[in-house]
């Protein structure tokens, strides 16, 4: 069993004017406008976090990780680029930098003026990603960018119970709702791979893909992969993948009326052949496991 624990951008603890007025209104603090994560009946979700029995919580909707007026970006460009440089809509940024006559770095992103508009691809792969961070000149344009991603958790069977609970009588409520952590080998490790490759391929992508998540999520990454130690770090360059994980910076909740903040926990640096050659490095179980079962099933 589990809850929500973090709705509408507050601990559910969280009963003050403010926690009360954003549930009420339908309202995410992170991205200054109406919630946009639903269920599957159109329903406005309002869940940031899930917190599963015995497990701490876990974020589930990635405009949980734009707090902050997007500050994981600035962390991404404090990695890829010079230091000082302001966030600007992409489209606009050759723009900005001439008229600023110093560089930029672009942004392309939803509600940062928009996505890229790349080809359609056909067949299984799929190299769109999240945001792009391009470094822009005033006299050369565009110098280089990096890709970023940002993956949460999706989540299995439902929380209406908690959502209902919360809306109602601000009470915490249990529900069947589960993490689809299945997820992180079947789509997320793949999807990875395949868009770092792509990447590398690209002559302005000289710093590769950023991977921004959870820190439960990140965890979860590592246990596949065997670990840390198993995926060895490098400097920045084309075939990099830089996975980035956050938290809440502190375990209790804030003082009352305000979102608790999120602290950048890790950074590790390493290559798409790295994780390609761990994820393809299945841990196998001991040799002859079905004979030993259909033997103990006789008995």
């Amino acid at each position: 069993m589990s809850h929500v624990s973090e709705f509408f951008g507050f601990p559910v603890t969280d009963v003050s004017a403010a926690a009360i007025g954003a549930a009420r209104n339908l309202y995410c603090p992170f991205l200054d406008r109406t919630c946009v994560k639903t269920l599957s009946d159109g329903l406005i979700s309002g869940a940031c976090a899930i917190k599963p029995a015995n497990s701490p919580a876990v974020i589930c909707c990635p405009n949980r990780l734009y707090a902050e007026n997007y500050s994981f970006l600035l962390d991404v460009a404090a990695r890829a680029f010079p230091a000082g440089l302001e966030l600007v809509p992409g489209p606009g940024a050759l723009t900005n930098a001439q008229e600023r006559g110093q560089q930029v770095i672009g942004v392309f992103g939803k509600r940062w003026g928009g996505e890229l508009r790349l080809p359609q691809r056909s067949g299984v792969g799929n190299y769109f990603v999240d945001w792009i961070l391009a470094l822009v000149d005033p006299v050369e344009g565009l110098t280089e960018f990096v890709a970023v991603e940002v993956q949460t958790i999706d989540t299995t069977g439902n929380y209406r119970a908690s959502r209902t609970a919360l809306l109602e009588n601000r009470e915490i409520a249990k529900s069947s709702a589960g993490l689809n952590w299945e997820n992180v080998n079947k789509r997320i490790l793949p999807q990875l791979i395949y868009k770092g490759q792509v990447l590398q391929r690209e002559e302005g992508c000289k710093k590769g893909l950023f991977f921004v998540s959870p820190t439960p999520v990140y965890d979860r990454v590592m246990r596949r992969l065997g670990g840390e130690e198993g995926l060895t770090k490098y400097h920045l360059q084309p075939a990099s993948i830089t996975f980035m994980s956050y938290d809440y910076g502190d375990s209790s909740p804030q003082s009352s009326g305000q979102p608790m903040p999120l602290n950048l926990d890790l950074v590790h640096s390493t290559t798409v052949y790295k994780v390609q050659e761990r994820f393809n490095n299945v841990e196998l179980p001991s040799p002859n496991v079905y004979r030993d079962a259909i033997i103990r099933s006789f008995s």
